[in-house]
């Protein structure tokens, strides 16, 4: 999953002979873009190597690639001869150790903070940073990460730790540090642009760009010496040929604009086949991996978005194949060590293509969606590991990403103690030490060997290869005997893990990540039944309303030490919220939940959707006016904001029978249509939506005094492409006329209600089988 930062064209390696910065690459040195194109989370999606014309293979910067490799005498002249002119504050310690205060003490984001003792002089983005660039005439290095980033923690210590470095840093540019997290609108600009340049991205992302903001160069991991060359040759370019740098400014900008940009199509009579869904999945099943489940080799993403959609297609278009990968893709997840077997909690993804060694860190985003998908695959296909994965989803996140508020921490650190996932693994003899007796057992069920199953560290992440009846047959063992003896060494495991140096905890709470987490509590709620769903959720969708919501509008970040949080919130917090409060309201009836959705959607179609393209800006037009005001467009590890939108206002057109909302989610599943067949995993949450459009919605309507027993009892059958609405009084237009002392289910679609029946299988009859 490495990245050519330089990515020379082919015709200037012909010329020159170059190849790039020996390990410039990058090989298992960047965090991927989550997902971009679903298979190995890094490669963009067709035409990323040239959006509408955009020459990436430029030759512009040849000149500079045949340069960097005679630079190492030129590197030590400059860093003996450099005098800075920024100003540190330093504080000397009885060790005569120097620690530098540059600009970001006052940052809310913990990655910043993580780089607040920097020799280099980091601003957050922000007016002070901008002016000073464009009043001292010099480059702006733009440096994106995250805090749980594992290669974002090398890369600091390596190069901007180093005072050598930052001298060179300080000297040119000015340098602005992004939390990509607290900033994606920025984010998603220079990600456009380093997968323009090289047609890969990931995290750190570095990006060198003119005073004005528009970016000239870009990469991701840098080693030092191929960063410092780098640095020295772009401020060299930017001296010596201001007039080219603009013109590659001008043309990469274009770009930028232009990429995930979609044509305005103007409605039509045509309907949506089942014809036109098979033909997109068709396509789709090219790139399913049939031995170990996912998409693609390595590294291995969850995707689970794209799981969910392909289950329901499953179900509904009875698909042997489909429903296979599904199951296949679900149960080697769970048994993979991608999965968190002593704590629960899903990795953020597998660097290999069994899903066996993770990249460690854990994010919510990950998790909520993952407990959204297992919950729902149990109602589907009731396997008893789904419905265990989902309990511990939710105590993990409960237990330690839970603030004393109610609200979703963003994240845990790949690292502890500087070395990556030496929280979770374990040496044979680690085991020994804790279980005694019991080790041989539990060493067979998670693969525990002498040497480590991770041969290259020498120690060992757990995972799982067989059945539990299998195994307890070849143990001589019944499977409730196995279970209990593996359960109670796990939980001593647990207890001995505890007392390890914990990971770093990212306590950023943003908007759409709780979202995510509530819909998934929602879904379990569904799915199972068990009240501690519904206690979890209602705290959460409480605190944000409290914490987050501010008028009609959404706050994106909550820290309990910033008053009033950060008021500035994208298209994704509003459309994960809004979905999050519609599901809320479907499984409680009380209206206040949907209510409130549709504020928030009605805010998000006011600031944020553009009549004339059809399509929603990820950014308000109140917001801060950067390059380019771009629409997110395709799915990855999280939905796109467009589709999750798109499908917020099906189900609340649908509720609320409010045709504007109806029109706007066509609109934009028009515009998208054209794209869908190209690469399933990137549209996953379009075709969700256009599944529905040719499936049709159910609009299940409980009514009466006792609602609660029955609309549970329907929960239980799988209907992936219903609504639920009901409850003893109710103002939504469907209701109307409906309520009475007797319980009632109503099905309804495209606005014909059946007749009214009193218990569960009769109504079910109402509905395709």
């Amino acid at each position: 999953m490495g990245e050519a930062a330089h990515a020379p064209c082919f015709s200037c390696k012909l010329k020159h002979g170059v190849d790039g910065v020996d390990g410039v690459d990058g090989v298992d040195g960047v965090d991927g873009v989550d997902g971009v194109d679903g298979v190995d989370g890094v490669d963009g999606v067709d035409g990323v190597d040239g959006v509408d014309g955009v020459d990436v293979n430029t030759c512009t910067f040849s000149y500079l690639m045949y340069k960097i490799s005679h630079l190492n005498l030129k590197i030590t002249t400059h860093l003996h001869s450099l005098k800075t002119n920024h100003h540190y504050g330093k504080l000397s310690t009885n060790n005569h150790l120097l620690f530098y205060m540059n600009h970001l003490a006052n940052s809310t984001s913990p990655y910043l903070l993580q780089h607040v003792n920097n020799p280099v002089d980091w601003y957050p983005w922000g007016p002070e940073a901008l002016q000073k660039a464009k009043d001292e005439n010099k480059l702006i290095l733009v440096s994106i990460g995250y805090s749980a980033c594992h290669w974002c923690h090398v890369m600091e210590h390596e190069s901007f730790e180093d005072e050598q470095v930052a001298a060179v840093m300080n000297e040119y540019f000015v340098c602005i540090k992004v939390d990509r997290e607290e900033r994606p609108d920025v984010d998603q600009i220079y990600m456009s642009a380093v997968q323009l340049m090289t047609g890969r991205g990931g995290w750190p992302l570095n990006c060198i760009c003119l005073p004005d903001q528009r970016p000239i160069y870009g990469g991701t991991y840098f080693r030092k010496n191929d960063w410092v060359s780098l640095l020295f040759n772009l401020a060299d370019f930017y001296k010596t040929k201001p007039e080219e740098a603009e013109d590659y400014a001008v043309r990469l900008t274009e770009g930028i604009n232009m990429y995930e940009a979609v044509d305005f199509v103007p409605p039509h009579d045509k309907e949506y086949t089942r014809g036109d869904l098979q033909t997109i999945i068709n396509n789709w099943k090219k790139y399913f991996d049939k031995k170990e489940g996912g998409f693609g080799g390595a590294p291995k993403f969850p995707m689970p978005n794209s799981i969910q959609c392909l289950m329901r297609y499953a179900h509904l278009a009875k698909d042997a194949e489909v429903d296979h990968a599904v199951k296949l893709t679900l149960q080697n997840m769970a048994f993979g060590g991608i999965y968190d077997h002593v704590g629960g909690g899903f990795a953020r993804y597998a660097v290999d293509g069994r899903w066996h060694v993770p990249h460690f860190e854990k994010m919510l985003y990950d998790n909520g969606q993952l407990l959204s998908l297992y919950a729902e695959a149990y109602t589907w296909w009731p396997n008893p590991l789904y419905r265990k994965v989902a309990g511990e989803i939710t105590q993990f996140v409960m237990r330690e990403l839970t603030s004393p508020e109610g609200g979703f921490y963003s994240a845990l650190d790949a690292d502890s103690e500087g070395v990556e996932g030496k929280f979770y693994t374990f040496t044979k003899t680690d085991i020994e030490l804790i279980l005694d007796d019991d080790a041989d057992l539990f060493s067979i069920y998670y693969n525990i060997t002498d040497e480590g199953n991770w041969e290259e560290e020498e120690t060992n992440v757990l995972f799982r290869k067989r059945d539990d009846a299998e195994l307890a047959a070849q143990l001589g063992l019944s499977a409730e005997e196995l279970l209990a003896k593996v359960e109670a060494s796990r939980q001593k495991v647990f207890e001995a893990r505890s007392s390890r140096v914990r990971p770093g905890l990212d306590n950023k709470i943003l908007a759409s990540w709780n979202g995510l987490m509530l819909k998934g509590l929602c879904d379990a709620y569904r799915a199972f039944g068990d009240a501690d769903y519904l206690e979890y959720a209602l705290s959460n969708a409480n605190f944000i309303v409290d914490n987050m919501i501010a008028g009609d509008k959404l706050l994106r970040l909550f820290k309990p030490d910033v008053k009033g949080g950060n008021g500035q919130a994208f298209l994704d917090d509003y459309a994960n919220i809004a979905d999050a409060f519609t599901a809320l309201y479907e499984v409680t009836f009380d209206e206040k939940w949907v209510q409130l959705a549709k504020t928030l959607t009605d805010t998000a179609i006011n600031n944020f959707y553009d009549e004339e393209g059809g399509i929603f800006f990820y950014t308000s037009a109140n917001d801060e006016q950067l390059i380019a005001r771009k629409s997110e467009i395709m799915d990855g590890v999280t939905p796109a904001s467009n589709s999750a939108m798109a499908r917020v206002l099906k189900k609340l057109g649908l509720l609320f029978d409010n045709e504007r909302y109806l029109e706007i989610s066509a609109q934009l599943l028009r515009n998208i249509m054209p794209h869908l067949g190209k690469y399933g995993s990137s549209y996953s949450n379009w075709i969700m939506l256009l599944t529905d459009e040719v499936f049709g919605v159910y609009e299940v309507a409980v009514t009466g005094m006792v609602t609660e027993p029955l609309r549970k009892e329907i929960e239980q059958t799988y209907i992936p492409n219903k609504i639920m609405l009901g409850g003893s009084e109710g103002s939504l237009p469907l209701l109307q006329g409906k309520f009475g002392n007797e319980t009632k289910i109503y099905v309804c679609r495209d606005k014909t209600c059946g007749l009214p029946a009193d218990n569960t299988a009769d109504a079910l009859k109402q509905i395709e089988a």
